[in-house]
């Protein structure tokens, strides 16, 4: 149910492999309305965000990296328009559609970050999970509820401290913007939230079973 906080959307999932590099010959077909969906996730981490692109979360979503937890759009906003001002540029090298179903879209993403005070590209592949919003999956702006982007085979155990530092990271990057973008999204700040759920050692034992990609 799409009032349902976005904690409770989250995919769990290892791998066999950590080989993310996509291929976009063999890309799933996406009709037109998911298709615009997809074209405005690469913009965002693409160093282009706007504030119609980032109404292409609830209000309640969480957005789960190696580096952030976010749990509400307005944390979100933050973490998109905080990109331009930590990369000079951020290029899709390419992506690859891997699951296409009523509530899920997942691709395979490559991404080269170069960075602002270090003269360095990093190219970086993923698996990215969008986990979609039922009340919206039917219509012409489809929204997400959970944004999960993971980087290697395993999956995110949400404890220690490399956890902690990244929901505290989330936490005070959009309160410490001084942005007019971020600021439309202040009233997603008290949106419906739940406890972060923790899972040991984020490997297949834990709740993230092995999948194909």
């Amino acid at each position: 149910m799409s009032s349902k906080p976005g904690e409770q959307f989250e995919v769990r999932q290892t791998s066999g492999t950590a080989d993310w590099k996509p291929d976009p010959s063999k890309s799933l077909p996406l009709d037109l309305a998911r298709q615009r969906l997809l074209d405005d996730i690469i913009a965002l981490y693409s160093c282009q965000p706007t504030i119609e692109r980032v109404k292409r979360y609830t209000p309640d979503c969480v957005y789960d990296d190696q580096f952030v937890y976010a749990n509400d759009r307005y944390k979100m906003a933050g973490q998109w328009f905080a990109l331009p001002k930590l990369f000079n540029e951020s290029k899709n090298e390419g992506y690859e559609v891997v699951k296409n179903e009523r509530d899920l879209i997942q691709f395979k993403n490559e991404q080269s970050w170069t960075f602002r005070l270090i003269p360095k590209t990093a190219t970086i592949n993923a698996l990215v999970s969008l986990s979609l919003d039922p009340a919206t999956v039917d219509s012409e702006f489809i929204q997400v509820k959970y944004h999960k982007d993971q980087a290697n085979d395993k999956d995110y155990s949400h404890e220690g401290l490399g956890f902690s530092f990244k929901k505290w990271q989330a936490d005070q990057v959009a309160k410490h913007m001084d942005s007019k973008e971020v600021e439309v999204f202040a009233a997603d700040k008290g949106a419906a939230k739940e406890p972060v759920k923790k899972y040991g050692t984020g490997a297949a034992e834990e709740h993230a079973p092995e999948k194909n990609f």
